[in-house]
């Protein structure tokens, strides 16, 4: 790709915020679309504003490239204008299905043939997503990861209608915004990270519900742990690493064992019949005071700036 695209985003929330501050970053025009309440709620400037500035203040950016990239992002109100100036759309709307169908029917009669429509979604699929277009072809997963201006991932997701062509463009263009980009082959619930991240869960909630530790400890198990390592040796490489005879030996004694349910646990459902919500609440598995939510919010983004730096992936 030898020229910058223009990079049109629907919907200005907390993702599509993000994902506009991405683009801005590496030189990108582009224009986001409010949606529903979007621009009741306002604000998305001075999100960036301060999403720039803890770059900067943790050396990331130099302090005169926040206005350029503030510069680089505007708004309408105008599917037809966005259509117009976008040659990639990113939709980040609510995880409606009905909602997304009819966003992507409408972009698809007013973009130009050349212009690819991505969805931001994290849970629907994309196939079932792009049913009601005509050009299914040119509309792809593109799954971001929260904070999206500073995590690497994007995942590549495929439909059995999407073109290879499409494939490749939006690979390379989220290449050439910092991104790193794995492909997903096969539209499936969860798609990649997503299903790996969530048996994690599955079985972390299995051993708070039967005794085996406490949710604290469940937590300072995997940051202390081998989640210190995933960063560095991921699992294919510990398995190959360690042996693949060590590695069958293992899963042989210890699977039979491990949480398989295909049901929610007992423990969330609790929670959930309680009110218990986590940090929306001040409670979910653990008790949250404001200070402590706070405390971990800021912590997320500039924790996940420390590890990209001794990574050397920023």
């Amino acid at each position: 790709m030898l020229a910058k695209e223009n990079i049109g985003i629907l919907g200005a929330g907390l993702m599509g915020t993000g994902i506009a501050l991405t683009f801005a970053l590496n030189g990108y025009d582009v224009k986001m679309l409010y949606v529903y309440d979007d621009k009741l709620r306002g604000g998305q400037v001075e999100t960036m504003k301060e999403d720039l500035k803890i770059l900067c203040d943790n050396g990331l950016i130099a302090e005169s490239e926040i206005p350029k990239a503030i510069a680089r992002v505007t708004f309408t109100e105008s599917m037809e204008e966005l259509a117009q100036f976008a040659d990639i759309v990113f939709e980040c709307l609510v995880e409606e299905l009905e909602v997304k169908q009819e966003y992507f029917a409408k972009l698809d009669k007013l973009c130009a043939p050349s212009t690819i429509l991505a969805t931001n979604t994290s849970a629907i699929s994309v196939t079932d997503i792009a049913e009601k277009s005509v050009h299914k072809e040119r509309i792809i997963g593109t799954h971001f990861w929260n904070p999206a201006y500073v995590m690497p991932l994007v995942e590549v997701v495929k439909t059995k209608y999407v073109c290879d062509d499409v494939v490749n463009q939006t690979y390379e263009l989220l290449q050439d915004a910092g991104k790193m980009p794995v492909i997903v082959q096969k539209d499936v619930p969860g798609f990649l990270a997503n299903r790996m991240q969530h048996a994690l869960f599955r079985e972390a909630l299995s051993i708070i519900e039967n005794d085996i530790a406490s949710p604290e400890d469940v937590d300072k198990a995997i940051k202390y742990g081998f989640g210190m390592r995933l960063g560095v040796m991921a699992p294919i490489e510990v398995m190959d690493s360690g042996g693949i005879d060590l590695t069958y030996n293992i899963h042989e004694y210890l699977f039979p064992d491990i949480e398989n349910s295909t049901k929610p646990s007992k423990l969330l459902k609790e929670r959930l019949e309680e009110g218990k919500l986590g940090f929306k609440t001040g409670e979910g598995i653990m008790k949250w005071t404001p200070e402590q939510i706070e405390e971990s919010q800021k912590n997320l983004v500039e924790g996940l700036i420390r590890v990209e730096k001794a990574l050397n992936r920023i």
